[in-house]
């Protein structure tokens, strides 16, 4: 199977390009690319490029240079534009979370903290921890087939969140609830942009959700089982995706 490879300066026909240093330590280290091999370069800006690679310098600190041959028009994005709202979970769930959400088409990830978040980031490593989120949405386009990176915002409180969703545009708004009497199947497909609310361990506070209700998210059950916080975001994409989207 070809590589492709994410680059984030712009690419143009006939161009050569050095690829960042990490995806060249990858690519010459790990997936042992040649000289003269082909590959597949994004620039997140839609489509793809067909590349010759041309290794260089040393094995520890190796280069890769890519010639571009060929533009390919090809756009693997869902006709749902879906926005991941979801909660901080615990450890390293998030990457999972981050990673299958690119995976199953969504347009944009929110993190945010809960009143019942247990991990609590801000400053310097919340600035991080965004970073690394981003970087796991690029290999997940990588992989996927995606041309175009989903954004992953910075990390903000949920009132904060809410308070800025009552003044934005006009979108289909879903929160996972496990008391909600309605599920998605019952649903008309919406013809608005779709936002998804996903809560963390323990689930939301009461009030919590009334200010989610009262800023136009409306609960849905995701079946009779109460799941994960990292499995329900997931779940409920999957089956969007199903109903309303192209899988």
């Amino acid at each position: 199977m070809i590589s492709r490879f994410f680059c984030p300066s712009p690419l143009t026909f006939g161009a050569t390009v050095e690829l960042p240093a990490e995806v060249a330590h990858h690519a010459v280290n790990v997936l042992k690319v040649g000289a003269g091999e082909t590959a597949i370069l994004f620039d997140g800006r839609g489509g793809e490029w067909l590349a010759t690679l041309s290794p260089a310098g040393k094995s520890s600190k190796p280069a890769l240079y890519a010639t571009l041959t060929e533009f390919n028009e090809r756009d693997n994005e869902s006709p749902l534009h879906i926005t991941l709202v979801q909660a901080l979970p615990a450890s390293d769930k998030m990457d999972w979370v981050v990673q299958k959400a690119v995976e199953l088409g969504v347009a944009r990830i929110q993190p945010v903290m809960t009143q019942r978040s247990v991990m609590r980031l801000s400053g310097e490593r919340a600035t991080r921890r965004v970073t690394h989120w981003r970087n796991i949405a690029i290999a997940a386009c990588e992989q996927s087939g995606r041309n175009r990176v989903p954004d992953v915002a910075p990390i903000i409180a949920l009132p904060r969140y809410l308070g800025q969703a009552v003044e934005s545009a006009a979108e289909c708004r879903f929160i996972c609830a496990p008391g909600a009497t309605q599920s998605l199947r019952e649903r008309q497909a919406p013809a608005l942009p779709i936002t998804l609310l996903v809560g963390p361990e323990g689930g939301f506070d009461e009030s919590e959700l009334l200010a989610a209700t009262t800023a136009g998210f409306q609960p849905i059950r995701l079946g009779p089982r109460v799941l994960r916080t990292e499995t329900a975001g997931v779940a409920a994409l999957a089956a969007i995706m199903a109903l309303w989207g192209d899988l």
